[in-house]
């Protein structure tokens, strides 16, 4: 996993996870209490609600996603970069300020101006936008997002995804976002969930992670909350982000946001293992899925996945002539089988390609055997 430098701030596996604080400068943004217009009201909140409260990152946005709006042009949000720019001169505290745009002029003209680093939520969209980012040697945080500057991701399936953070390439300083929310018709929260569930995947591309997942839908969903009572939700995902390999926290809840995921980072395993002249990482690796990504980046054959990860298992009830089945077919199947003492009760070891020969190796046998290995973990 690379390590990303955001003007002096390090962002990867081997920092702290950090947090990103939003002010938005734009009056159709949902969230009121981070939108101003008045540029030294701005710089207080900045410092006051964000900095002080633990933001390493404050990400300024000119305009609202949300799908019932109209898309700002790049003149309309060059206009209010001007405000956007006023309050980055005003703010005394220290943080890496992060422009939130999908047009390679206003990055440009945001980091000509002060700003350190650029979130694109219409990931790269703009083909120009990596190479302004590399050329001012800038990190960016590239959300997933089809190939249209009108419709910031708005991706339902999540497989769908890896080609859109993949769509014209990455800087050696991007950050993937997978994008969480809303952003279309059709995705629904269950994506979202999908989408959460799966989050691990995308370490596989070796690049440090970011999350907005602040009071978001699919959250408050489970819980049956409104937003204004949705910060518990979030604060719970937030630590499981974190633990699931998350390095950057998107937030209105700066404060709250930071305990969390510093008890997500408490709980995390160690990935980095210090060996001296070779570089030892252990992958975070616990479904197939997750194994595959890594392997796509090496270029290695994906059927190594499915031995990847290992899935102990329990079975109870089983028969004297069900255990000699499963026994005989184990050692076929290359799954380690170890018998209890009483109650049936057998414990199989083995990967989900194990699991799937041994399927195979078993043949002929009672019903509820044949059910039980059907619900053998597969992927």
């Amino acid at each position: 996993m690379r390590t990303v430098n955001a003007a002096g701030l390090d962002i990867g596996d081997d920092a702290p996870p950090r947090i990103m604080g939003v002010l938005n400068v734009s009056k159709e943004s949902p969230y009121k209490p981070s939108v101003f217009n008045d540029p030294g009201e701005a710089a207080e909140y900045v410092d006051t609600e964000l900095i002080d409260q633990g933001a390493d990152i404050v990400d300024i946005g000119l305009e609202s996603a949300n799908k019932k709006f109209e898309v700002l042009s790049a003149a309309g949000e060059l206009e209010r970069l001007e405000t956007a720019l006023d309050v980055v001169d005003s703010v005394s505290g220290d943080a890496v300020f992060s422009i939130e745009t999908r047009y390679h002029e206003v990055a440009e003209a945001a980091i000509e101006g002060g700003f350190d680093m650029v979130n694109d939520i219409c990931g790269f969209a703009d083909p120009e936008m990596p190479r302004v980012c590399e050329e001012y040697d800038v990190a960016v945080a590239k959300m997933a997002s089809p190939p249209d500057l009108e419709r910031p991701g708005a991706i339902e399936d999540v497989d769908d995804i890896y080609d859109a953070l993949e769509l014209n390439g990455f800087t050696d300083k991007t950050i993937l976002d997978p994008a969480f929310g809303g952003w279309s018709e059709e995705k629904t929260t269950e994506d979202d969930r999908e989408t959460f569930r799966r989050l691990r995947e995308f370490r596989g591309y070796g690049r440090p992670l970011l999350v907005s997942i602040n009071r978001k839908n699919f959250l408050r969903e489970v819980a049956g909350r409104d937003t204004e009572d949705a910060l518990s939700v979030s604060l719970a995902a937030t630590a499981m982000a974190v633990e699931r390999g998350a390095h950057v926290v998107r937030t209105h809840d700066v404060a709250e946001t930071r305990d969390a995921a510093l008890i997500g980072r408490a709980f995390t395993r160690e990935r980095v293992r210090e060996s001296g002249e070779l570089d030892v990482e252990e992958l975070d690796v616990t479904a197939v899925g997750e194994a595959s990504r890594h392997l796509d980046r090496l270029g290695v054959d994906d059927g190594v996945a499915a031995e990847s990860v290992v899935r102990p298992v329990e079975f109870a009830g089983v028969s004297r002539d069900e255990r000699a089945t499963l026994d005989a077919a184990a050692r076929e199947a290359g799954v380690t089988l170890v018998a209890g003492d009483e109650g049936g009760r057998l414990l199989l070891v083995g990967t989900p390609g194990g699991y799937a020969r041994l399927q195979g190796a078993v043949g002929d046998t009672t019903p509820a055997l044949e059910t039980a290995l059907e619900r053998l973990p597969m992927a």
